[in-house]
């Protein structure tokens, strides 16, 4: 499905974007994970990875560092020669009442969610429109469709990557590059294993199929988008939330 296709992760390496990962090397990609900083459990999903997939690269870098953004892209493209897919995973949050939020809560939100992926858009753009073709599909959240009480930075940040999204399509479709989100609802990873079970209790009543999401869900729809099976699809933005936000 995904063969010898290279893929470009951010935060590849936890939750979504580790599944999303796993799940495009299962069907065939070669992989360039971006996050942070390279700890032990890194090292070891690289090389998991490694047993599946014929090539996969780690690259730390911090997303709201366009100069680091920049020397990351020519790296990949220079251990890999060509990126056929771009997921914009990485994100951060650090919720808050509004009239209490930091400015540290609100640019550090910014600055990773929309910054960071305007920034890494606009680096691997460059290589698309030399290509000729690309395939951009940036994770945003429900909570930037229907916002969300303490989550205004988050909610902010991930509306503006719902217009990015939409902007990126209309601006390069021209050029044979597609750019679509997906806007994942409750799914059980580190952001939300720190809710109590009264609140996840609340939640899931919340949502339609009564229950929280995998990230599995979520990886199954982004490895679609990557797909040519979808490749009549741009501009879209796809919530998978087990029909919380009908």
């Amino acid at each position: 499905m995904l063969d010898d296709k290279v893929a470009v992760i951010t935060g590849g390496t936890r939750g979504i974007g580790k599944a999303i990962a796993l799940e495009m090397a299962k069907k065939g990609a070669n992989l360039a994970l971006i996050a942070t900083k390279e700890s032990q459990d890194t090292k070891d999903f690289v090389k998991e990875l490694s047993d599946i997939s014929k090539k996969v690269t780690f690259h730390a870098c911090d997303v709201s560092k366009r100069d680091m953004v920049e020397k990351v892209s020519k790296d990949i493209i220079n251990e890999h020669k060509r990126i056929d897919i771009l997921v914009n995973n990485a994100g951060i949050t650090k919720d808050n009442l509004l009239i209490a939020m930091t400015d540290d809560e609100i640019n550090d939100v910014i600055d990773i969610n929309l910054k960071g992926c305007m920034y890494v858009s606009s680096a691997f753009l460059k290589v698309f429109m030399k290509q000729k073709q690309g395939n951009i599909i940036n994770i945003s959240s429900v909570v930037g469709l229907m916002g969300n009480a303490g989550q205004s930075n988050y909610a902010a940040s991930k509306a503006g990557v719902t217009g990015l999204t939409k902007a990126i399509a209309k601006e390069y479709g021209k050029r044979n590059i597609r750019c679509n989100a997906i806007a994942p609802g409750y799914i059980k990873t580190e952001m939300t294993e720190v809710l109590s079970d009264d609140i996840k209790k609340k939640i899931e009543n919340s949502i339609i199929l009564k229950r929280l999401g995998e990230p599995e869900d979520v990886a199954k729809l982004a490895v679609f988008l990557a797909s040519d099976d979808s490749g009549y699809i741009s501009g879209e933005v796809i919530k998978v939330d087990g029909g919380m936000y009908v």
